[in-house]
């Protein structure tokens, strides 16, 4: 069975496999031409990667074990809630594997960023994206004047809380959380009856897709018609993962707001 190859001590990695969405995407952001030789197969869906066009010229994975050993790479990137049982087994077989956590705030996007130049011996690239991404989002952080309120409301009545990436990106860009008035700090099940009473001015919508399931029926109801509230849908690939590419959910929010608001 083939292992990874040893690298010399401190020597960036030349081969570097990534086998979740959101690694792939920090990797894609800070990594040397040809040092990325595969992505998981979702960093090329444009509706949950904001890098698919850049992915798609990269060889995709599907994150098995055999597939990733047959890459010889001297590391894979992957998230700590992913597949435990495949990357206990690289780790077995010699394979260094560096586990990500999904970012929170938009401070652990920042670290994540940080860590990623890090490991790929890429850090003053990471350290001007890191510039990039606090130019792109400076203009829509906590602005001053009225706080309307919110519900993020997506399949299966599922919200998010403050105490969540998408909850601070809310509050950050000027709003208040019906899901945080209701107790819910990192988020749940937010009945339809709930949501209707608690009366929202903006209801932050997901995305229904082609062939969508039932769990997404919640989204047309007709009672979401008739409540008043304006509505937005934010695309998952702005804020599935704590990327830079939140800054485009926050510049969708800041502007609702400003719409909102305006006289």
């Amino acid at each position: 069975m083939l292992v990874a190859l040893a690298m010399p001590a401190g020597a960036a990695p030349r081969r570097v496999v990534s086998i979740n969405l959101c690694t792939d995407q920090l990797a894609l952001a800070v990594a040397a031409p040809g040092q990325l030789v595969s992505v998981s197969e979702l960093a090329r869906d444009p509706a949950l990667s904001a890098m698919a066009s850049r992915a798609a010229a990269i060889p995709s994975n599907r994150g098995r074990a055999e597939e990733v050993l047959a890459l010889r790479p001297d590391l894979v990137l992957a998230s700590s809630l992913g597949d435990a049982a495949t990357v206990r087994l690289l780790q077995r077989l010699g394979v260094s594997v560096a586990l990500f956590d999904p970012a929170e705030d938009l401070e652990g996007i920042r670290d994540a960023l940080y860590r990623m130049g890090t490991l790929l011996g890429r850090a003053p690239e990471a350290q001007a994206r890191v510039r990039a991404f606090d130019r792109d989002i400076a203009p829509f952080m906590h602005p001053r004047g009225p706080r309307p309120l919110a519900a993020i409301y997506q399949a299966n009545g599922y919200t998010t809380g403050p105490d969540s990436l998408a909850g601070r990106i809310l509050n950050a860009a000027g709003f208040r959380n019906l899901a945080g008035e209701l107790g819910m700090q990192s988020g749940g099940t937010l009945a339809l009856e709930q949501l209707v009473a608690g009366r929202p001015d903006l209801l932050v919508l997901g995305p229904r897709y082609p062939g969508a399931s039932r769990s997404e029926e919640v989204l047309a109801h007709p009672a979401l018609r008739d409540l008043g509230a304006r509505r937005l849908e934010i695309p998952d690939r702005a804020w599935l993962c704590g990327t830079p590419a939140v800054a485009e959910a926050l510049r969708a929010l800041a502007s609702a707001r400003q719409r909102m608001i305006a006289p």
